[in-house]
């Protein structure tokens, strides 16, 4: 195929040499009064075949040398093949720039002759230059990119006081419910970008729109914290479209949101935060943090409280805190409706909630 194609390269080669050359060489072998001269195409298939009897011996040299070449190329490393190339293209320029210049001057043979040496001269020093100094200008490079990854690392620092504002906290429905995440938003001590996925408020709608009263006050409740949150809090809440077909529980696609997109899930549902803990996911319960800014009470302190329902266990009277912590009182039933001072036994505090447990001060 190569031979071929060689071989014909040559009959075109010929043909365009005998279109260009051949009449002038009739003229000055006097040659030019033959009418067959005067045909174009007789030139054209003269210069042909002339090229193509001169391919029949230079075709194997010319494989050869191709050969040659090929091997040589496979064999370099592709670093050297590409910074060789790059210096020959820029020799390349370099030396058009300069023969448009010598061209200008309109000196006679020299606006012909200088092109082709300075294109010749420069591109192979071009190459050169590319080809040997090939591992100067990679560090030249890396450098220059070294320089400008510091540039905006530092621009990155001074317009964000650190990554952790960018961080991504993904509601859950109860803790939108709930209501809350408002004002804690408010405050200021929530940062970040909050993030509402679709199939979360898909959710809430449905609550929503429920037949029972209650839900449907506890949907529509959600939906307007919601709007809350977007009119007055500084930063973004965002609403991800991203769905997880095959996925049916809400908690498990909020989880696999937040792994996907590094974030923190934010809810007060004791069991999601379970979920969370065994998949790795950071979580921010509200409970908790309703928990770490309560009054803290010790074993012995003295509550005034109202004993307003039976217990769980016999003779237990239950009783509550303005901030609804569920007192426990043994031995209470007795005072059932009655204010009365208690004495505190100990506390149970954990991501559902705290319990106080507690005897009537006048117990023996």
């Amino acid at each position: 195929m190569l031979k071929w194609t060689i071989q014909i390269a040559f009959v075109l080669i010929g043909g365009t040499l005998g279109f260009l050359f051949l009449p002038h060489l009739y003229k000055l072998i006097n040659l030019s009064d033959n009418p067959w001269i005067h045909n174009t195409y007789v030139s054209v298939i003269i210069g042909a075949i002339l090229l193509y009897i001169v391919a029949l011996f230079l075709t194997d040299y010319l494989i050869d040398f191709i050969k040659w070449m090929e091997e040589r190329l496979l064999k370099a490393p592709i670093g050297d093949l590409l910074f060789g190339t790059l210096g020959l293209v820029v020799g390349l320029i370099v030396a058009f720039l300069l023969g448009t210049a010598v061209s200008s001057m309109a000196i006679p043979g020299v606006e012909s002759v200088v092109p082709v040496l300075l294109s010749i001269v420069l591109g192979y020093l071009g190459f050169q230059v590319g080809f040997k100094k090939r591992d100067e200008l990679i560090q030249v490079f890396i450098s220059s990119k070294q320089s400008t990854s510091k540039k905006k690392s530092a621009e990155e620092e001074e317009q964000g006081q650190g990554l952790s504002l960018g961080t991504y906290k993904l509601l859950d429905t109860s803790v939108i419910i709930d209501g809350r995440i408002a004002d804690i938003s408010q405050t200021g001590f929530m940062e970040g970008v909050l993030v509402v996925p679709q199939f979360v408020l898909t959710e809430l709608q449905h609550i929503a729109d429920s037949s029972d009263t209650l839900k449907r006050t506890r949907g529509r409740r959600g939906l307007d914290v919601l709007k809350t949150l977007q009119t007055e809090r500084a930063s973004a809440v965002l609403i991800v479209e991203e769905d997880f077909e095959d996925i049916q529980e809400v908690d498990l696609k909020l989880v696999r949101l937040a792994k996907k997109m590094s974030g923190i899930v934010v809810t007060n549902d004791f069991n999601l935060n379970k979920v969370c803990d065994l998949h790795q996911v950071r979580v921010l319960n509200i409970n908790d943090l309703a928990n770490a800014v309560k009054p803290v009470v010790i074993p012995g302190e003295i509550m005034h409280v109202v004993v307003i329902k039976d217990g769980k266990e016999q003779n237990q009277g239950v009783a509550y805190l303005d901030d609804g912590t569920m007192i426990v009182v043994e031995g209470g039933k007795s005072y059932m409706g009655q204010a009365i001072n208690v004495e505190v036994t100990s506390v149970l505090q954990t991501s559902a909630g705290r319990m106080i447990f507690a005897k009537p001060q006048d117990s023996k």
